[in-house]
């Protein structure tokens, strides 16, 4: 399988942040200590040796010993020198938690630290290689991985904040003699807070939504559709989906994760099947679909996806929780490449069980059925996902009720397959499905031996099926139209929603739409004193002035014990040309509503950008 470049520059990267991450407190740490340990072994002996040159009486010959014994036996090696000779000398000078005791502590600490994360990376790199054996050893070495993973970047947490908090100290005491308690505290609290947070996500679960929009299709509301889809999997020799579902997703798919159906909770092998898709395709192209994910069942990739989706959401879990915990983010690199690496295995895993349902498939129906299918449901997820941008762009208020998305697409879909358009997207077009990565078309029909020139692409679009099997459900159209009134809905909700995002506004009725979303919102301050936000901007009315977005490139709340307020930053210069104007707006009384005002005030301000970007490029 060939890794796109921006992937493997995507690898490089985070290989290399992995490496800062792992050994670069532990080094500086390491190279410190003997930085400091050889500059004070220097100046001991140096002092030593002028006392010992300073002894009157002492024979010369004595002195050299006593000097040399000296060089030989520096303060930085007599602490591990168990010999009975330097007893005395180390217990003068290695006395327990002093700084030389500190010294050959963190250097021992850091250089067992630098091992470990050498063979954590050798492992995590094993580990990836493990993904790509085969299908059972790439569910070992995620389980394996994600479980050292976790630990190990919990303890390296705090270990390496444990060096960083000794670090903060020593390195100002030691070059500028003198240190920081604010830097030492800051660090300190830091990395409890990463600690923190690496163990509590450790232990935190998270909640599976395995939700889809369709409706349950009883075996006597489709009997023939059931009776097929049985008699396919005996074919198969593999046991039959227990639930169908219906719905209007531009894709078909099984799964035997629990699936949440209207408010049900639905276990064993599910088959989601799409009824504008079913009106597109003839009984054969449906039935190759059909074979296809009946396909993935026997060959166990639905259960070997069940058995892992929940572990790889609680390991992405965690590490968007490393990410965002504080210090913890210098944990985060590491848990990334291996993610990377494993996202690559399982690419390529899901290409190969892509191609091999598809030739199964081809078997059961035909290779020419299997090829049909693939350019209709491209075609179809193609044209509908354009209609559905150009409506979404549009910059006017959408009603849900007349919207009919499934009539546009309908009544555009010949002529789409009929223009350049169509045969410049087909060419790079994929199947959607919403478990796997699946290969480009195109790849798929030469894999089950079909070549099938670009120009017959057109006309299987717009040939009419013979017979479908959606005319075998009947529930079909009601369930159909309670889906996409649903859909519709939202779809509108969605765009009215936007629209209050790119409204300036310039009329009444888009001025009522956008104060709908984001009407004034009024904090009090002190006395009888106001401060108001709106779409226009932010006022007062201690002075009645308004600060209006476009005067505004920036702005900044800082707390005072003399009162808070919001400092402006303008876009143009000050009056000596030498910086960019600052005015402030006085909050005197703001207290427990700042975070209230401070988050209301930057939502505003990105309505206000997102408008003018908007607006810019109209």
């Amino acid at each position: 399988m060939n890794i796109p470049s921006a992937l493997r520059l995507g690898l490089a990267k985070v290989f290399a942040y992995s490496l800062l991450s792992l050994f670069l407190i532990p080094l500086a740490a390491f190279l410190f200590t003997g930085y400091a340990q050889r500059d004070e072994d220097t100046q001991f002996v140096a002092r030593v040796s002028q006392r010992i040159d300073a002894e009157k009486g002492m024979p010369a010959a004595e002195k050299q010993a006593r000097k040399d014994f000296y060089r030989a036996n520096p303060p930085s090696r007599v602490c591990t020198n168990p010999s009975p000779e330097v007893q005395e000398y180390r217990e003068a000078v290695c006395e327990q938690y002093g700084e030389l005791w500190q010294f050959n502590l963190v250097r021992k600490a850091s250089a067992w630290t630098l091992v470990a994360g050498v063979l954590l990376l050798a492992s995590v790199l094993g580990l990836g290689a493990l993904a790509f054996v085969d299908r059972k050893m790439q569910y070992t070495s995620f389980v394996t991985g994600w479980h050292l993973t976790t630990w190990s970047s919990a303890a390296s947490l705090i270990v390496q904040g444990a060096l960083a908090v000794w670090l903060s100290f020593w390195l100002t005491a030691f070059f500028f003699h003198k240190y920081s308690p604010k830097l030492i505290i800051f660090v300190g609290i830091a990395v409890a807070i990463g600690v923190f947070m690496a163990i509590k996500s450790i232990f935190t679960r998270v909640r599976l939504n395995n939700g889809v929009d369709g409706e349950l299709v009883a075996e006597a509301d489709a009997p023939l559709l059931w009776k097929r889809i049985r008699h396919m999997a005996e074919r198969l020799k593999t046991e039959p989906p227990r639930h169908i579902v219906a719905g209007i997703d531009a894709n078909f798919f099984v799964t035997e994760a629990p699936l949440t159906v209207g408010g049900k909770t639905l276990t064993g092998r599910t088959l989601f099947v799409s009824i504008p898709l079913l009106r597109l395709l003839d009984q054969s192209e449906a039935d190759a679909v059909f074979g296809h994910e009946l396909a993935h069942l026997r060959g166990g990739d639905t259960k070997s996806s069940a058995l892992l989706g929940p572990k790889i959401s609680q390991y992405d879990h965690y590490r968007h929780a490393m990410r965002t915990g504080g210090l913890s983010a210098v944990v985060s690199p590491l848990l990334d490449l291996y993610r990377m690496i494993f996202e690559v295995a399982l690419a390529r895993e899901s290409r190969e069980r892509e191609f091999k349902a598809d030739r199964i498939a081809a078997k059961l129906i035909s290779p020419d059925a299997i090829a049909r299918s693939l350019v209709k449901i491209a075609a179809y997820a193609q044209y509908r996902a354009k209609i559905e941008h150009e409506l979404f762009g549009q910059n006017r208020r959408h009603e849900s009720a007349a919207l009919g998305i499934a009539g546009y697409v309908a009544q555009g879909l010949p002529p789409y397959a009929a223009s350049a358009d169509f045969l410049a997207e087909m060419k790079t077009a994929n199947v959607p499905h919403p478990f796997d990565s699946h290969p480009a078309m195109t790849e798929r029909m030469r894999a089950v031996g079909v070549n099938l020139p670009e120009s017959a692409y057109g006309a299987i679009v717009v040939r009419p099926p013979a017979a479908t099997w959606v005319q075998q459900i009947l529930t079909a159209d009601a369930i159909e139209q309670r889906m996409w009134g649903a859909y519709e809905e939202a779809f509108a909700a969605d765009h009215e929603r936007s629209l209050a995002y790119r409204y300036e506004p310039a009329t009444d009725e888009e001025r009522a739409l956008v104060l709908q979303y984001f009407p004034p919102v009024q904090f009090a301050l002190k006395g009888s004193d106001t401060v108001t936000v709106s779409i226009e901007g932010i006022s007062t009315s201690a002075d009645g002035t308004t600060v209006f977005w476009d005067a505004i490139k920036a702005l900044e709340f800082k707390e005072s014990s003399f009162g808070n307020a919001l400092v402006v930053t303008h876009p143009e210069k000050n009056a000596l040309g030498l910086g960019a104007k600052t005015s402030k707006i006085k909050l005197a009384g703001l207290k427990k509503e700042k975070d209230d005002f401070n988050a209301t005030v930057g939502h505003y301000w990105q309505r206000h950008q997102i408008m003018r970007a908007h607006q810019n490029e109209g």
